[in-house]
């Protein structure tokens, strides 16, 4: 009996439940697990991983929009930007050798693990963030919308630009990348933030995985079991996170993200 598929749903219902406990940056996860336990190489992980984020990513902004907390203009002005980035990055991850990339992923991987143990411990001291100047893009709290500016749609740009680079290089939905540049470069509050940026993942994990379809690089085989359980860990990890959400889950989780950093910069060097 080939338990294959069986593994591949139950890994994609892990990360859909990181997902609805800490949010957009839980996907991150989706292919250093893909590489140890079903030992793909970088390439081929990638976009099974952008699969997955683009089905639930594509859940949790449709939860948004129904909220009215997604800025579905920033969304897309994001998103343009990444789809026109995100093919050049999946073409370089599939020239690029598997130890670097692997290498590259750990990097990023322990900057974001890090980053998020030092928000997590000053949320738990107390100690308020700094605020140096106002951001670019103000929104109007009488119709609650953004007031565009240049300085605004550049910086949304530039961010979308990053985040789609990164997504198809390294397989990631750009999260990472996009939660703190919207907590940047806005006045948002975080319930619009994640559903804004959960609404750009969505386009621009869509566009790369529907690219590596075209190009026959996407294991469909793997994809499928994947995305599904990644979803419905997702809807499970919404329900848990009413009941245990909090810091100290986001601590756990960059703990763990941070131990399988190093596990993937071992297995790099080691290669």
């Amino acid at each position: 009996m080939d338990f294959l598929p069986y593994l591949t749903l139950a890994i994609g219902a892990f990360v859909g439940v990181l997902m609805g406990l800490t949010g957009a940056g839980g996907g991150i996860l989706s292919v250093p697990l893909l590489v140890f336990l079903l030992h793909l190489p970088m390439s081929e992980a990638g976009p099974i991983a952008l699969t997955a984020i683009t089905v639930s990513a594509f859940a949790g902004a449709v939860i948004g929009f129904k909220a009215k907390a997604l800025r579905y203009k920033a969304a897309m002005l994001m998103a343009i930007f990444g789809l026109v980035l995100s093919p050049a990055g999946l073409w370089l991850a599939q020239k690029v050798p598997n130890t670097p990339l692997l290498i590259l992923f750990s990097l990023v991987l322990m900057y974001v693990s890090i980053r998020m143990l030092l928000q997590v411990a000053r949320n738990l001291s107390g100690k308020p963030l700094p605020q140096i100047k106002s951001p670019p893009c103000q929104l109007d709290s009488s119709i609650g919308k953004l007031i565009w500016t240049v300085p605004c749609a550049r910086a949304l740009m530039f961010s979308g630009a990053t985040a789609g680079f990164l997504s198809g290089l390294l397989g990631v939905g750009g999260g990472f990348i996009l939660v703190p540049a919207l907590n940047k470069f806005t006045d948002l509050p975080m319930k619009s933030i994640v559903a804004t940026s959960l609404g750009v993942l969505a386009i621009v994990s869509a566009g790369g995985a529907f690219i590596s379809l075209a190009s026959g690089t996407l294991n469909t085989a793997i994809a499928i079991p994947f995305a599904c359980g990644s979803l419905l860990g997702l809807l499970l990890g919404k329900v848990l996170e009413r009941k245990i959400s909090g810091p100290r889950i986001q601590q756990i989780f960059a703990v763990f993200t941070l131990i399988i950093a190093v596990s993937l910069m071992i297995k790099a060097i080691n290669h």
